[in-house]
Parts: structure tokens; sequence; C-alpha cells
């Protein structure tokens, strides 16, 4: 089901070493906001960054603007974490971020990344297990930042927040991972897929099927070769009873991977769309 947004999507994803991340993140919210203008929240954004620049002087060194940058986005413009409402979609929206001042790490990483890039930062995000993160390239060396407080983070730190997904994925003693495997640097189209894949989650569990398939088509675009992004889409799909290309998604699926874990339960699928192809 193409349109125009999705083409526009499609356009700004298209290339990774043109990849713009902040204009793409803002496209994402054309799907539950059509006359979203994605121009004007860029617009917005420039706006701040502008206020930001003029504390600025030739002299000013990376490290000063760092200070800058932090003082600005949590003290000045009270950008934060939203704690109460973890989960609502808004806090992934950057057009709702910018008016609310309330988000989650993922969102306010790609706020404060934007920021930093334009004031000649080397800002770059973490996607670490639980709490996305940005790093920032300094001559004095590299500062792991918490972009909900702006708090610098140590290795015990780090590896502290680390140590439950390690236990929980049984990554411990001859199979122990070492922190510095979490700390790359993520790729715009992998922050974007996190990104993505997080509202995938809350609209799954909000069960609000028009809204999971507007984030499912982006994911599609963005991971085309993820077959199981297309079998998502076909769920997506089939719960609005768009029958005929629920069928095909699932169909293209299993063709790709016909044994897949999940193989029986989604010829069991359909099998039933097809009976209720029949019906109608």
């Amino acid at each position: 089901m193409p349109t125009k947004h999705l083409d526009y999507f499609q356009s700004l994803v298209a290339d990774d070493a043109h990849f713009p991340l902040t204009e793409a993140v803002i496209a994402i919210g054309q799907h539950a906001y059509p006359a979203l203008d994605v121009q004007a929240t860029l617009d917005e954004i420039d706006s701040m960054v502008n206020k930001l620049k003029t504390r600025f002087t030739a002299e000013t060194t990376d490290l000063q603007k760092l200070q800058y940058l932090k003082y600005f986005f949590f003290q000045e413009m009270h950008f934060e974490l939203n704690p109460n409402d973890y989960y609502d979609p808004e806090n992934s929206y950057l057009h709702s971020l910018l008016q609310k001042r309330r988000g989650i790490p993922i969102s306010l990483s790609i706020l404060l990344m934007e920021f930093g890039l334009q004031i000649g930062l080397q800002i770059r995000g973490i996607s670490f297990p639980n709490h996305f993160l940005v790093r920032i390239s300094l001559p004095q060396g590299e500062v792991v930042m918490d972009p909900t407080t702006g708090s610098s983070l140590s290795k015990n730190e780090l590896q502290a927040m680390l140590d439950p997904y390690l236990d929980s994925q049984g990554y411990r003693g001859e199979l122990a991972l070492p922190l510095s495997l979490f700390l790359r640097s993520s790729s715009p189209r992998e922050i974007l897929s996190r990104f993505l894949r997080n509202l995938k989650a809350i609209y799954t569990h909000q069960e609000r099927w028009e809204r999971l398939l507007g984030v499912q088509e982006r994911l599609v675009i963005l991971l085309p070769n993820e077959m199981d992004e297309i079998r998502d889409r076909g769920l997506a799909l089939a719960q609005l009873d768009y029958t005929r290309p629920a069928i095909d998604d699932m169909q293209r699926y299993l063709n790709s991977n016909p044994n897949a874990q999940d193989a029986a339960d989604i010829r069991e699928q359909l099998l039933e769309l097809e009976r209720s192809l029949k019906l109608h």
C-alpha cells in the first residue's frame, strides 16, 4: 500500500552514504500524523542549535562545546526522560519530543547527536543493550554519555549496566563477552531499525494494528532483506483484514525460509486466511 509518505521515507533511507538520520526519524512520525511537516520540525531544531551557537567563539574547544551542549540541552531546554509514562509512543516521535521535552534514551540521543554534529562535535550513537547511549570523540579521549542526564559513564558503570543483560542471555563464564563489543558506534540504519523496533514493540503490546502496520511498512523498506519483517507485516495486515497482501507476505516468508522455526504456525495462519477469502 504505497503512499507519498512511504515513497519519501524510502528516498531518505536508500543510500547508506547519504543517510539523513534526523530527517528519517522525523518522517517516521508521518505514519501516525499524516499532516506532520518534516521541514518545519527540522527548522525548529536548527533554530535551537543556532541559539546554542551564539555562545561560541573561534577559540571555543570541543570540550567546552560539549559542556555548553549539555547545559543547554538538559538545563535550559529541559529535555529529559519520561519515567512516568515510559512506553507512551509519543516519547519516540521527535516532533513530540520538541514540544513536550520528554523522551526515551534513543529519541533523546538522536536529538543530541543532531545538536552535536551541527556544532562540530564528533558524536555517534551506541546501541547498548536496554539503554541507548552516545559517544563523543574529544582530543582528550572518548566520552560515553547517558542521553537522559548528560552524565559521563565510567567503564565500571557501563559494566554494571551491561551485567543484567549478559546474565539474561547466558553470556557468562566461557561465553563471557567483553564490554568493548557493546560500545561500538552504530550506523544510521542500525539506529533507525532499533528506533522502529521500539515502536513496533509498543504498538504490538497495545494492539494498535493500524499504527503497527505503519511502523512495519517502514521496517520492510529499511531492511528489505529481513524476511522476519516481511512476515510481521503480513501478520499486521491480517489483523486489519487486508487478507490478500497478508497472504502474499506470509507466502514470501515461507518461500524464503521453508524450515523456519515458526513455519508450521505461519502455514496454519495462511490456511485460515485462504479459507476466509473463499468465504467472502
